[in-house]
């Protein structure tokens, strides 16, 4: 066998993406939040891109009522009208009329693609952390500070709080905290389990009430002590809470009626109420995390002719090439400084034509959901039609994924709230007619037949299947139970009460 080298002509396709249209995709999958901060961003780092505010701009784009073909938002005519005619022209030479961000990028979109970042991260963070909420243990360490000066018990007290939970709870016994001090700190060799069950009872007493218990019964033992002492059936309270707990749990009425020495069913239920008005998780009454804000993208609203979806205005960025610079461009040779104002014009115009794209998108994707579901908007959840990405995409004649980046983390404002785009997708359950029915719609039906039924005879998960049946929906115990659990419903046997 002979080796020898030869030439030879092989052609094949590349699927390649470019960095503009790699923007365009990062764009459509921001909120509207992480997209102001791009925003805020690229107006730092561009010298030639600026916040248009105090001038008309034209109206933000809206959609006809159910009008299949759904209008694309307005172009940006008042940007390219206001720049001069050779700086159109090289813009045309240099830039696409349209971004093609409808295309499957799954496998070749870099995740890690970031535009560049302007001066502002270390003031974003300040910010941050200044409109964070306290955290529990800063709020326990606050109080322990105020009540405590004794450095030997402040420590105690800073170690107990350090194994409180998010929840409120101790999750370490005294005993064992006492031992791991006294191996760590020659300050505490002679400590005593009974010294950190004192400074224990202190935290005990700090807010929220029931901080620092070791189980359920005394969470609640705690929250009762700190109710005023006139309080009614305040005794009856902490007898069942201390002794019949469990039998509260499992719904033994009549047991407790004849342990707690009641006369009625009534004087029954004003204890489990006042019960009920404790706090099982206490710890989760501190704000521990930032506050966290929805700005819907797109805005629902009831016309005479229809459902009219429209971009919210608040959101909508107005960003122009600032004319002075463009002048410039215009009038300059081919020198370096030119250069780079072209190199800005163009990353600009490219901004600006993906958050266009961005508008489009979502206005397109939003108007269709809306017409597909206004029986939910005029009716509420029952009436929620199945819809899976696929059916959107196939009716916009987009792709899959590009429908999928425009419902994540992007919300409507409806009549009946504000939901995030993704919640009209639902699975979808056959009817006896042969039809399909929303498992979100399904879950509303359970949800009310629930809500109606006899407060002392719950309704099994077979009863609800066969009320479910009545109605044409064909389904199992087991998925009426998956469904319940979803909407953290406890089963029949945890539901009964008085009334």
């Amino acid at each position: 066998m002979s080796m020898k080298p030869s030439l030879g002509l092989n052609l094949s396709q590349n699927l390649v993406i470019t960095p503009q249209l790699q923007q365009a995709i990062y764009l459509l999958q921001l909120s509207t939040l992480d997209l102001q901060q791009e925003i805020q961003q690229a107006l730092e780092s561009n010298p030639l891109l600026e916040l248009e505010e105090n001038e008309d701009y034209p109206p933000a784009p809206q959609a006809d009522p159910f009008d299949t073909s759904t209008r694309e938002a307005q172009k940006a005519e008042a940007l390219q009208d206001s720049a001069p005619t050779e700086m159109k022209e090289w813009d045309e030479d240099h830039l696409p009329s349209e971004l093609p961000v409808d295309t499957a990028w799954d496998d070749v979109f870099s995740h890690d693609y970031s535009p560049p970042s302007g001066s502002g991260e270390d003031m974003g963070d300040q910010f941050e952390r200044d409109t964070a909420g306290t955290s529990l243990a800063d709020h326990l360490l606050w109080q322990l500070n105020l009540n405590l000066h004794n450095e030997h018990d402040r420590l105690i007290g800073e170690t107990l709080i350090d194994s409180i939970s998010p929840e409120g709870y101790l999750t370490e016994d005294p005993e064992v905290i006492c031992e791991a001090l006294r191996s760590q700190d020659p300050m505490f060799s002679d400590l005593e389990t009974d010294e950190v069950i004192a400074v224990l009872k202190l935290v005990q007493r700090f807010d929220p009430p029931g901080i620092g218990a070791r189980d359920l019964r005394e969470c609640l033992l705690l929250q009762l002590e700190q109710l005023p002492a006139d309080t009614p059936r305040l005794a009856c309270a902490r007898k069942l809470v201390d002794q019949y707990l469990e039998v509260l749990a499992s719904r033994d009425y009549r047991f407790l009626l004849r342990r707690l020495k009641l006369n009625s069913e009534d004087e029954l239920h004003e204890i489990i109420t006042l019960i009920q008005q404790l706090n099982p998780r206490p710890g989760s009454s501190i704000e521990s995390e930032a506050s966290s804000y929805i700005v819907p993208d797109l805005l629902v609203s009831r016309t005479r002719h229809g459902w009219r979806v429209e971009l919210n205005p608040e959101t909508l960025p107005k960003l122009r090439v600032q004319p002075h610079y463009a002048d410039l461009i215009r009038r300059a040779d081919s020198s370096d400084t030119n250069q780079y104002l072209k190199d800005h014009y163009r990353e600009a115009q490219w901004l600006i034509k993906s958050l266009q794209s961005r508008s489009e998108t979502l206005l397109k994707v939003g108007s269709k959901i809306v017409e597909v579901q206004q029986d939910f908007l005029e009716k509420g959840e029952e009436y929620m039609k199945p819809m899976v990405l696929a059916d959107i995409a196939t009716a916009i004649e987009m792709h899959e994924s590009t429908v999928s980046r425009a419902t994540t983390q992007k919300y409507i404002h409806t009549p009946r709230g504000i939901f995030e785009l993704k919640y009209f997708f639902s699975s979808h359950v056959s009817t006896a007619e042969g039809g399909e029915a929303s498992s979100t719609a399904i879950r509303a039906m359970l949800k009310k037949l629930i809500s109606a039924e006899p407060p002392r005879k719950p309704l099994s998960d077979s009863k609800l299947a066969d009320l479910l049946a009545d109605s044409g929906i064909q389904i199992a115990r087991r998925t009426v139970a998956k469904y319940r659990e979803a909407m953290n419903i406890p089963p029949s046997s945890e539901r009964k009460r008085l009334r």
